[in-house]
């Protein structure tokens, strides 16, 4: 087929010691990055008691049984569960990938036994050949080899693609377990944070209605007007109406803490029936520039890995401009004459073949494939970039979140202790007759009121840590994982070859 066939195999060996690959070598996006935080230096500063490492920040929250529960997430969750079951089928389809870079054998064997018609055109000619007989046998036995050489680095683009898409399972995979145990974590300080409000909200019920009596009882000897009666029973019922729904979002938290731990709604309850405080917010110990913050962010390995792989993609779509060339070649054995002959010198048959698959004119459809393939590497790119501004707002919000419910919760501490002496002070004048228990009552409720918000300022800072930590990548040992790095500045240009 080929008049020189020296120069062609001179090609081969020169296109495969050289590693031909067509198409873009893959360059990192550039993401600038470089201004800190808005918050991140007061958040560095901040008080706290106990600074966490970012690999296992749950165990900095100094709560047991919130450890108990990320543990038990991280080994349950069913939505892990998908994604360790993704990560195995991209790994088969990495597997799949390396071996079409390699030669591919079979072994073959057949026993036929075949009866010729005598009423058709062929049965009836071969009939009339003298000693024919119109019963058969063919046994055969071959060993065959196969290869795809990849002068032009087709394959080689798709094995790239197969590996840059395996990596980008696996960080999902580390994604959602990140994920799964922020939600824990945000779930349980809800719950704690519920508990707190729950027990503030009948403390606040049982004074309401200690005041509602002692109205009643001024009432009825003509101290007090039936107005007064009214106002104090509707602060009552305001009070009274809160724990219900109180009730019901506990109640849903506690279900979504069993379903995030894998289990039947109800599972997990009687070990939170005793309510416990908040647990106090950590410190962060994580610093450095916004890209070395968010750099371990599972999400962000997910987007660049995907910009890889649609990258590797467009050299798989140009090696369709360059022919394609193959190998095959087959040894076996083949009779008529019985099993007896099917090893024998004579039955022995040999193949070679060279391979030649050039969609020489089939161009304009191999346009249409690159160009699609560009496409899809500019859609994932801005998907890229999308993801890397969406994880420094992320930061960001989760920083300003946490400093801000910081200072409502100090604004709060000050007032209750302002309340709480306020209280006492009341506590003193009726004890010595200058005030009623009806103003007693008043300042206690009012500081119960106080306590109930501060409660809720004290969940959203640790709910605001939590969602820092989430937000940095925080739940994994981001320096012991085979990745590609995030780099540290951004420009507007995708470099490619």
């Amino acid at each position: 087929m080929f008049t020189h066939p020296h120069l062609l195999a001179l090609l081969l060996s020169g296109s495969i010691l050289t590693g031909c690959t067509v198409g873009p070598d893959y360059r990192p996006p550039d993401v600038a990055l470089t201004s800190p935080f808005l918050g991140q230096e007061h958040v560095h500063l901040r008080q706290v008691q106990r600074q966490a490492d970012l690999a296992v920040w749950w165990a900095a929250f100094d709560d047991p049984l919130l450890t108990r529960f990320i543990s038990l997430a991280l080994e349950q969750n069913l939505d892990i569960a998908q994604a360790v079951s993704r990560v195995t089928q991209s790994r088969a389809a990495l597997r799949y990938a390396d071996a079409a870079l390699l030669p591919a054998g079979g072994l073959s064997a057949s026993a036929a036994r075949a009866r010729q018609s005598l009423e058709t055109p062929l049965g009836q000619v071969l009939n009339a050949t003298p000693g024919y007989d119109r019963n058969g046998s063919l046994y055969e036995a071959n060993l065959g080899a196969s290869w795809e050489i990849d002068v032009f680095g087709g394959l080689q683009r798709g094995r790239e693609a197969s590996r840059a898409a395996y990596q980008a399972s696996a960080a999902g995979a580390v994604a959602t377990r990140l994920a799964v145990a922020a939600q824990t974590a945000d779930v349980y300080v809800t719950i704690r944070g519920l508990q707190t409000r729950l027990s503030i909200a009948k403390q606040q019920a049982d004074t309401r209605r200690q005041l509602l009596a002692l109205v009643r009882l001024q009432y009825e000897k003509g101290i007090a007007a039936e107005l007064q009666i009214n106002q104090a029973d509707a602060a009552l019922t305001q009070v009274e109406a809160q724990i219900p729904a109180l009730q019901a979002s506990l109640d849903s938290a506690m279900n979504a803490l069993d379903v995030l731990l894998g289990a039947r709604p109800g599972t997990y309850r009687t070990e939170l029936t005793t309510a416990a405080p908040v647990p106090v917010a950590p410190g962060l110990t994580q610093s450095g520039s916004p890209a070395e913050m968010i750099r371990r962010r599972p999400d962000l390995i997910v987007a660049e890995r995907r910009l890889a792989a649609a990258n590797a993609r467009i050299g798989m779509a140009i090696s369709e401009y360059y022919p394609k060339f193959s190998l095959a070649a087959l040894l076996g054995s083949a009779t008529t004459m019985g099993t007896g002959n099917l090893f024998s010198g004579a039955a022995s048959q040999a193949q070679g073949v060279l391979g030649l698959r050039w969609r020489l004119f089939d161009f304009g459809r191999v346009d249409a494939q690159i160009a699609v393939a560009r496409g899809q590497e500019s859609e994932v790119l801005a998907a890229y970039r999308l993801a890397v501004l969406r994880a420094a707002e992320d930061v960001e919000n989760a920083f300003s979140t946490l400093l801000n419910r910081e200072a409502q919760v100090a604004i709060l501490m000050r007032g209750e202790s302002s309340l709480a002496r306020a209280r006492a002070n009341a506590s003193a004048a009726y004890q010595a007759g200058a005030l009623s228990l009806i103003e007693v009552l008043d300042a206690d409720s009012n500081l119960l009121q106080m306590r109930d918000g501060k409660a809720q300022a004290q969940t959203e800072v640790a709910r605001a840590a939590i969602a820092s930590f989430r937000a940095l990548g925080g739940g994994w040992d981001a320096s012991q994982a085979s990745r590609t790095p995030l780099p540290d500045t951004l420009s507007t240009n995708h470099q490619r070859e």
